[in-house]
């Protein structure tokens, strides 16, 4: 009879308890249909990149590049300088377009084909040049990224992405590329960083060669 008694003693305690989960689970659900939901929102959060560029420009063995005067509709997502790394000292500022899509200026010292090859996922040269700013740019295609790719002394330059040859050639042609000499007394000028590791940043909010 005892044995019997807490059986029915276990059942009716899980049963509460499935009860009671079901009871939480309703109401956790109408709260959310009341809560106002907007999922054409735009998921990508802009950042200000003034601190990173600062820092990189006094630490970089090389002028480093950065926009000026893109209008508002381009939204700075990702930024980054490692003075040390694989491909080189490497600098990565990303970006969305006007028209939603990934495009990123690409820096480093180091081996040139190797570095374009990483930044690129591969693109591989389209044999004409493409005009930006004055300056003549390597243009190249791949299956996920396109680019322009301008080789200079002791630094190379990529801008890269998802965005279209336009806003591809706007950006570069936009390009202002200064050094601030060495990093001041107690200053750290090994790694900054916001909004992602560089050249990965924003390739989750892109489309279009994925």
């Amino acid at each position: 009879m005892a044995a019997s008694t807490e059986n029915k003693r276990g059942r009716q305690t899980a049963r509460d308890m499935v009860l009671s989960l079901l009871v939480i689970l309703l109401g956790a659900g109408f709260v959310y249909l009341l809560v106002p939901h907007d999922d054409s929102l735009d998921p990508v959060r802009p950042i200000s990149y003034d601190v990173e560029l600062v820092t990189a420009r006094r630490a970089a063995p090389y002028p480093v590049a950065a926009p000026a005067g893109l209008p508002d509709t381009w939204r700075a997502t990702s930024v980054g300088y490692k003075r040390q790394s694989d491909l080189g000292a490497v600098w990565h500022l990303g970006f969305m377009d006007p028209d939603d899509q990934y495009a990123a200026v690409e820096q480093s010292d180091g081996d040139p084909e190797k570095f374009v090859r990483s930044v690129t996922h591969g693109a591989e040269p389209a044999d004409r040049a493409q005009t930006a700013g004055g300056e003549e740019w390597e243009r190249y295609e791949g299956a996920k990224y396109d680019a322009l790719v301008r080789r200079e002394s002791g630094v190379t330059t990529v801008v890269t992405g998802t965005a279209s040859l336009e806003s591809l050639t706007r950006l570069a042609a936009s390009l202002e590329a200064e050094r601030a000499g060495e990093p001041g007394e107690g200053e750290e000028a090994g790694e900054v960083g916001t909004g992602g590791e560089p050249a990965k940043s924003q390739e989750a909010g892109a489309s279009g060669k994925d």
